[in-house]
């Protein structure tokens, strides 16, 4: 793995920083914390407070920059509201600075991450992993709650038509693995049906709001001294769109009750709500109509099955790891197999 020099210029982001009147560091306490082909981010020590840098991965793509910019802009809109973010501290547009990309810093946020071996009190205490597991549900219905044009994010995203363009979308990204070399084609089930049952029975309407794109245990950070969510993270995939989508991928990769992808160590620790729970505790704070819930699970599993197996039609290419290939598609399978049996009921 590259070293964190060679991913991010320090010096030119110091020079930056000290154009803008801000402290020009020194930067210490530096670590990558992620990695593979997502965004490049640092954890490090910055005039007295600790930060996070992130920045376009290593081989950005064409949307990488753009992508970045809409994260930076739903997080400042972020700021007045009751949902639990990274609080911006800075944002570079000019792509020159790092040779092509832009970044941005955010505070540093204390906090437990289901997906990685669990502090207090969660390794112990089974009320706060319930608990806490339930204020993932609660946070999310804040985030759904909030007036995307009233925080100045009317102009993010195409909502107009954005559960119409689902199934089309997806169905057309699958065909194009069929251009990645030796790729011997999609072998996913039920992919027809799914597709079928999903135009069928869309919502008629729903009522445009902020939408994270990628919203799973793994994705938030809990507080090391109250079951409680501390922040949201990973925002690249965030958008303007149906926010009960999000609530569809929650269940749908919730630990024990959908595909075994996120959140294990909390799944292992036991003691998790189920997923009547999670809609309870989300329409707790909520106005949203939930009758189609089990819709907005299946289009969930539906369009995450197809982008795992993006992962398996590389594998085929050399360009993917063979068990993370093997596995990812596993996923996939499974969860178009829920997504068919939502449909047959």
């Amino acid at each position: 793995m590259p070293s964190t020099d060679q991913l991010v210029d320090l010096a030119a982001v110091a020079r930056w920083l000290a154009a803008q009147d801000l402290p020009d560091g020194p930067f210490t306490d530096v670590r990558r914390i992620g990695g593979g082909t997502q965004n490049v981010v640092l954890r490090l020590r910055w005039a007295g407070r600790d930060v996070v840098l992130r920045r376009p991965p290593e081989h950005p793509r064409p949307s990488s920059n753009a992508a970045l910019r809409r994260e930076v802009q739903v997080l400042a809109a972020l700021a007045e509201t009751d949902v639990p973010h990274p609080a911006l501290v800075a944002a570079c547009d000019d792509e020159d600075v790092l040779g092509g990309v832009v970044f941005y810093l955010m505070e540093a946020v204390e906090g437990t991450n289901p997906g990685e071996p669990l502090g207090p009190p969660y390794a112990t205490d089974a009320a706060a992993r319930h608990a806490a597991a339930l204020d993932v549900a609660a946070a999310l219905a804040r985030l759904g709650a909030v007036d995307h044009r009233a925080v100045g994010l009317d102009g993010v995203g195409r909502p107009e038509g954005f559960l119409e363009r689902q199934v089309p979308r997806w169905l057309a990204h699958l065909e194009s693995y069929r251009q990645v070399p030796d790729y011997p084609g999609p072998r996913l089930p039920h992919v027809a049906d799914v597709a079928s049952w999903l135009d069928e029975h869309r919502p008629a309407t729903y009522r445009p709001g902020i939408v994270h794109g990628d919203y799973h245990l793994n994705n938030v950070l809990l507080s090391p001294t109250e079951p409680r969510v501390t922040a949201i993270v990973d925002w690249e995939m965030c958008t303007i769109g149906d926010p009960l989508l999000d609530l569809g991928w929650l269940l749908v990769t919730w630990p024990g009750h959908g595909v075994a992808l996120t959140g294990e160590p909390f799944a292992a620790a036991g003691g998790l709500p189920g997923p009547d729970e999670l809609v309870a505790r989300y329409a707790a704070g909520s106005d949203r109509d939930l009758r189609a819930v089990d819709w907005y699970t299946a289009l969930a599993g539906f369009k995450l099955g197809i982008v795992l197996e993006g992962t398996h039609a590389r594998m085929h290419a050399g360009q993917a790891d063979e068990a993370t290939g093997l596995r990812l598609h596993r996923a996939a399978v499974a969860l178009l197999e829920r997504a068919a049996a939502i449909a047959d009921r």
